[in-house]
């Protein structure tokens, strides 16, 4: 499961901005996970929960924006919403796209006191 691995990478990041911007608690953290991330984004709930235990954000909220996939085609010359790698193009059934976004995991927004 490497959610967990990923959340402790979150929890790095919080500590690091909570010494540089001077905060003690975090209470929301809202996580922006692509579709094509390869991120489960409940193994991320569990996974969140346990990390975040007795440290800055122990009981914060994970809120999950997700973002759709998106590739350019090259037969369409266009952006197109795909649901996973190697989908053909939805409006010309072309195989030869570029992942373009929602290959990403970053965290967007933080509640602290």
């Amino acid at each position: 499961m490497h959610e967990m691995s990923l959340c402790e990478g979150v929890l790095q990041i919080l500590q690091t901005e909570a010494e540089k911007q001077g905060f003690k608690r975090v209470k929301t953290v809202w996580l922006e996970i692509g579709e094509l991330s390869s991120v489960e984004p409940e193994a991320m709930r569990f996974s969140f929960d346990v990390v975040m235990k007795n440290t800055l954000a122990d009981a914060a909220q994970l809120k999950i924006i997700h973002k759709p996939g998106e590739a350019w085609c090259t037969q369409c010359s266009k952006t197109v919403n795909v649901k996973q790698r190697y989908d053909e193009c939805p409006d010309c059934g072309n195989y030869q796209l570029q992942i373009t976004g929602g290959d990403e995991m970053k965290i967007k927004e933080l509640e602290v006191e």
